[in-house]
């Protein structure tokens, strides 16, 4: 979806892009996703100003494309299970305020009013009207399509080409080399592996998730719905399991049920430990769904950073090399505001936001 995007941005502001891809579209982490678009989870700092930038622009693609990638401005609600925890989901809100989220504290009828389904005697919770969703693999699809950008399928890049010098000049595939003067890793969960091949780091590494997918449904779940130990999950360095529970519909009828966290390499192995949890999670907010059927599970990896911040920009240390990876979970959401960065800085424009904090070699070398 990263790649996607910085394909779009780039071949708008005028360049010709060529998208490289060892296997088909969305065939990694994208074809994993739920398609969350989220402001709700991110704390005020460099990501929010990011997801706020990215919301912008998916606002603008859903203008013109919303319906075919299933585009929804349906909002999220962080709910709450005893008081204290609602006065810290409270406090975690104002701050948002402050930098610009909608935040609207939700209690007693009002948190029903909203999801009629929940469990009863929660206390309450905050709605944010500005999550949104799309479907990631149709979003990561168009956005190619759209962006015109020659598209190769089924290649694997196995070198970076560069002069004596140390800049960049293109890239070695198994079925031939491409030349370019700048090249853009937005390999997500293999940004390392890339980053490498140019003779460089980058700590991206692999954070695996479930997702359990229900039978179709009517819309009982009306809103990305989650328990407010979502945030801290997201933002733990543990490499144990961790799940959460995250509940919500879609415009084609399935519910999605995740959210898992672990630090296991790729091994894709099921776990039926991890999804039991996500289940037992997903009745105790909404209990109806004891009774329906889960039809299947997924597995994914989310490019994990150390700092839960990915890496944006050109890489001062190999000059033509530029930086669109280790969003951890929030790729899809991230993507818009990630590509029109990329694209800002290949065309020396100043970017709209301050590129600093995800500057590549903000690690130091034993870190990658």
């Amino acid at each position: 979806m990263v790649g996607a995007a910085c394909a779009l941005y780039a071949a708008r502001a005028g360049l010709d892009v060529t998208v490289v891809d060892r296997g088909p579209v969305a065939g990694g982490t994208t074809g994993a996703g739920e398609g969350n678009l989220l402001v709700s989870d991110k704390e005020p700092g460099p990501e929010l100003d990011l997801a706020q930038l990215s919301g912008r622009l998916w606002e603008e693609l859903a203008g013109e494309y919303g319906e075919i990638f299933e585009y929804e401005a349906k909002g999220g609600v962080v709910v709450a299970s005893t008081s204290d925890g609602l006065a810290a989901l409270e406090r975690f809100a104002e701050g948002q305020r402050a930098a610009g989220v909608v935040a609207d504290k939700v209690t007693g009828g009002g948190l029903y009013d909203l999801e009629p389904h929940l469990a009863p005697g929660l206390p309450g919770g905050v709605h944010y009207p500005q999550d949104s969703q799309v479907m990631p693999a149709l979003a990561a699809a168009h956005l190619l399509k759209a962006s015109g950008a020659r598209l190769l399928t089924g290649r694997t890049v196995t070198d970076v080409l560069r002069t004596a010098d140390g800049e960049v000049r293109g890239v070695r595939t198994d079925r031939g080399d491409l030349h370019a003067p700048a090249v853009v890793n937005a390999a997500g969960t293999w940004g390392a592996e890339l980053a490498a091949r140019a003779g460089t780091s980058l700590p991206v590494l692999p954070r695996r998730g479930f997702v359990l997918v229900t039978e179709p449904l009517p819309r009982l779940v009306r809103h990305k719905v989650y328990a407010a130990d979502y945030v801290a999950d997201v933002a733990s360095d543990s490499a144990a399991l961790q799940t959460s529970p995250v509940v919500e519909g879609t415009a084609a009828g399935p519910i999605l049920i995740g959210a898992s966290r672990e630090r296991v390499g790729f091994d894709r192995t099921f776990s039926l430990a991890a999804v039991r949890a996500l289940a037992a999670g997903a009745t105790g907010l909404f209990p109806f769904l004891a009774g329906v059927h889960a039809l299947r599970s997924y597995v994914g990896f989310r490019p994990y950073m150390p700092d839960h911040l990915p890496a944006i920009g050109p890489d001062p240390r190999v000059p033509g090399l530029f930086h669109a990876c280790g969003h951890e979970g929030a790729g899809i959401g991230l993507a818009t505001g990630t590509g029109h960065l990329i694209a800002q800085a290949l065309t020396a424009k100043t970017p709209d936001l301050d590129l600093a904090p995800f500057r590549p070699d903000r690690f130091p070398e034993e870190a990658a």
